[in-house]
């Protein structure tokens, strides 16, 4: 068994298409199917159900590809420990990031890591802080950027910013004459919230119980997953949405949207890792510019 075939395997199983699997790895789909068929007949098992022109896990396919994609992560991790022998002259980095955070906060400092590390190939993921979480638990990134929290104990989360959130409605909406008045305005909405799983949703509901309101309380007419879709939405007249300041700055600043009063407590964007992994001396080399504000040596 080689790491090529395990590749291979994963990629397929993956994917349970051999010809798009292949495209994927730079392979023709007769290269890949024989890699399949050499581990199934050296192993004397079937990994893939082949039902007309589909193919599906058969149980031991299942129960393999748990343990290639591990082999495959520590074999990753022992060939990038290797490369670093050589300094940060050569290397990859994955991060992910939540929306916010991808689209304001970090462009510039993944800048400057460039400025330092040239050579080294970055590659961002861009989703909401659950996606975050989850590329860093699977091992798809190896730092992770949020604006909520999470709850995982195999995570470890470091303060690194501060955002202010700011309560936004439509020009003409009844809160900029007259603004909320207490609980039972704010909650009678309507509102435009980003996702379940969103960092800014997660934070801004983690806040109603200072304005002595529940997330049920309110009545929500639209949930959107950007926040550039929610803040359209707002536009148009949907509702009113809690978003972070740098958000809608431009927007406050062109008319399109007006602020509104409303103390919220600053929310803290993070820096995730995974507490049992090894970190890479790229993925250092980021963490020491964040923490700081300086590259490492």
């Amino acid at each position: 068994m080689t790491l090529d075939q395990l590749r291979i395997f994963v990629a397929v199983a993956t994917r349970l298409h051999v010809t798009q699997a292949a495209h994927e790895l730079n392979l023709t789909q007769s290269a890949a199917s024989a890699a399949i068929a050499a581990l199934e007949t050296q192993y004397r098992t079937l990994l893939f159900h082949r039902i007309g022109r589909r193919i599906e896990l058969t149980e031991a396919g299942r129960l393999f590809l748990g343990e290639a994609r591990a082999v495959l992560q520590r074999a990753g991790e022992a060939e990038l420990m290797l490369s670093e022998l050589a300094g940060l002259r050569r290397g990859k980095l994955a991060v992910a990031a939540s929306q916010t955070i991808s689209n304001y906060w970090l462009p510039p400092v993944l800048w400057r890591y460039r400025q330092h590390y040239p050579n080294i190939e970055l590659t961002l993921s861009i989703g909401n802080t659950e996606h975050v979480a989850r590329a860093i638990l699977g091992g798809s990134a190896e730092l992770g950027f949020i604006e909520g929290a999470v709850e995982d104990t195999a995570l470890r989360q470091t303060d690194i910013a501060v955002d202010e959130l700011t309560l936004v409605v439509a020009p003409g909406h009844r809160w900029i004459s007259t603004p909320p008045a207490g609980s039972a305005d704010l909650a009678a909405g309507p509102w435009v919230l980003r996702e379940a799983g969103s960092g800014t949703r997660q934070v801004f509901e983690a806040d109603l119980g200072g304005l002595g309101l529940k997330p049920a309380d309110l009545r929500v007419a639209l949930e959107l997953p950007s926040n550039e879709a929610v803040c359209s939405a707002v536009e148009a007249g949907a509702g009113a949405t809690v978003v972070s300041h740098s958000v809608v700055a431009a927007a406050l600043q062109a008319g399109r949207l007006c602020r509104v009063p409303l103390e919220l407590p600053p929310r803290r964007y993070a820096l995730v890792r995974h507490g049992e992994r090894y970190l890479s001396r790229a993925a250092q080399a980021l963490q020491s510019l964040i923490l700081r504000g300086e590259p490492a040596g």
